[in-house]
């Protein structure tokens, strides 16, 4: 998982701020790292597939929303997920706690 790669699809497709598509992004490669996807999944992440994913999330959802609401899902049907949820941005005052 590039991180960087996945930052600037994040700003293309969602925008948010630059704290929130870091955050997202951390959580995205410490979920990729940890393996869970290809053991649950059977393939591991990518950059489209998370863009993917975070496109099904409810209109007008901010991107960390859509990160944890995709998380969720991932949740219920595995189990296991909900460590890799975004549950604050670190220093980024404009987006606040963001769920």
């Amino acid at each position: 998982m590039d991180r960087q790669r996945l930052e600037k699809a994040l700003e293309s497709e969602f925008g948010g701020t630059e704290a929130e598509r870091r955050a997202v992004a951390r959580a995205a490669r410490d979920l990729s790292d940890s393996g869970r996807p290809s053991r649950d999944r059977g393939h591991a992440l990518t950059v489209p597939g998370v863009i993917d994913h975070l496109g099904d999330a409810p209109d007008g959802s901010s991107l960390v929303e859509r990160w944890n609401w995709w998380l969720g899902a991932l949740d219920a049907a595995y189990g296991g997920y909900d460590y890799f949820t975004v549950r604050f941005v670190e220093g980024d005052e404009e987006a606040g706690l963001r769920r």
